[in-house]
């Protein structure tokens, strides 16, 4: 089986409190904890991480991108399985087990794309980690199951993880990967949530051309 772009969402919770006190704890920096991925649980796309594939590649993970400072990631879907230093947004300072939960601590990093990714936060937008990887998937059919479960297979190398806004590539292997994204705009009058995102990014950009 040839292997294929794997992208998987998990909603990253954190509270505006958290965000608060991270950074007059962190001089300014925002280091965030919340759930990475997660083994052994079908997800909304129908996938299964094996726990024993994705605790390899997270500790490889770990002994080489996080132990060396270089474990970046993206804001953003990005459409490669290279991380682009241009949009790197944030840097995964450790990993551990909480039972099947991959748990993950990460720096806001003080990039273009990281003054974006802390804005957001400070905003209260909801976001969500999403992992990234190479890897091929087999359908496995399970008793009372409406619909198969696509297992990952043990060629499976894990890239990076990303921030995302929206989990449209769902259900599908992109590569390169498109969002389908809704048209920034008003939703029956009031700014939806792409809008609301839109406006924090101009507003970024504003206030650093006014500082030229």
């Amino acid at each position: 089986m040839s292997k294929q772009l794997i992208v998987d969402y998990i909603p990253f919770e954190v509270t505006k409190e958290q965000i608060n006190e991270s950074i007059k704890e962190n001089d300014g920096r925002l280091v965030v904890k919340g759930i990475l991925q997660r083994a052994e649980s079908k997800n909304q796309n129908g996938r299964v991480y094996p726990r024993e594939t994705l605790m390899r590649e997270a500790k490889k993970y770990a002994e080489i991108q996080i132990k060396e400072r270089r474990a970046l990631g993206e804001l953003d879907h990005p459409d490669s399985s290279v991380v682009n230093l241009n949009n790197a947004s944030h840097n995964i300072l450790e990993m551990h087990w909480t039972n099947d939960d991959l748990v993950g601590t990460v720096e806001v990093l003080g990039t273009p794309a990281g003054n974006i990714l802390k804005e957001l936060f400070k905003a209260g937008i909801k976001l969500g980690i999403s992992s990234r990887g190479l890897g091929s998937v087999k359908e496995i059919h399970e008793a009372e199951e409406d619909e198969p479960t696509v297992k990952v297979q043990p060629d499976f190398e894990l890239i990076a993880f990303d921030f995302v806004s929206n989990p449209s590539t769902h259900g599908a292997f992109l590569s390169p990967i498109k969002e389908g994204v809704e048209k920034v705009g008003t939703r029956n009058g009031k700014c939806c949530h792409d809008c609301k995102v839109e406006n924090i990014i101009n507003d970024i950009f504003i206030g650093d051309t006014n500082g030229l």
